[in-house]
């Protein structure tokens, strides 16, 4: 099995290295720079020397790691105080839960997203606010469009308190093949809706925690967009 990893790193702009200024330039997240990059020199390599089907092949595949690593820009159009997805995908399942692992008693709206490995993997903020609390949890592997996934599965939660002081949570859940979760958060961080807070390596899952103040405006099977797709709007009086 390979070994699990999660990494909480600053967040990133594009000048914080030189591999984040190309990999901006190239539309790739930064994560993914060096797995593409060396996949495609190996490849050529062994093209120039005489292993030309091998190196076509391998160069193939850098270029299949550089498409999973994608990193479109992204523009939210929606009232400022919708939720959006934080991932791309398709919603597998829509529930009442609380946040799995704190012990709280509150019951949330979960929204979540299956990522498969050709779905976009970089994840953002659903709200603009602060973030109150980033907790890693260790566990399984197994499939991430299970319910269970987010309970069992190597997770990363983080909470965000928004404008009107009303919490939300999102939970970046590893799955199957996923290995690696990457965090760009800090705690206290102030986010903006859209806002690239991290990504999962291949194949994985994203929970939404909604307030019950807020009414879910996706259904179950609907693909969404990280960072555009609107997944929650509040209750009206």
């Amino acid at each position: 099995m390979a070994a699990r990893s999660i990494e909480v790193l600053p967040e990133r702009t594009a000048s914080i290295s030189l591999t984040a200024r190309f990999a901006s330039k190239i539309g790739i997240a930064p994560e993914g720079v060096p797995i593409a990059l060396s996949a495609v020199a190996l490849g050529i390599g062994l093209a120039v020397a005489g292993f030309g089907a091998v190196g076509t092949l391998i160069v193939t595949i850098g270029a299949a790691l550089a498409a999973f690593f994608r990193d479109p820009q992204r523009r939210a159009v929606a009232s400022a105080d919708a939720v959006i997805s934080g991932a791309d995908g398709r919603i597998c399942d829509i529930g009442v839960a609380p946040i799995p692992g704190t012990g709280e008693e509150a019951i949330y709206t979960r929204v979540s997203v299956f990522m498969s490995p050709f779905d976009v993997h970089v994840n953002r903020a659903p709200v603009s606010g602060d973030v109150t609390a980033l907790v890693h949890a260790k566990g399984r592997f197994r499939a991430a469009f299970r319910d269970i996934a987010s309970e069992h599965n190597e997770r990363n939660l983080i909470r965000i308190s928004d404008e009107s002081g009303r919490e939300h949570a999102l939970i970046q859940v590893a799955g199957y093949l996923a290995r690696r979760i990457v965090c760009y958060l800090r705690q206290h961080q102030r986010l903006e809706r859209g806002q690239r807070i991290g990504l999962i390596m291949f194949g994985s899952r994203v929970d939404h925690f909604l307030p019950r103040q807020y009414r879910v405006a996706v259904q179950v099977g609907d693909r969404v967009r990280a960072g555009e797709t609107v997944i929650g709007e509040p209750l009206r009086e």
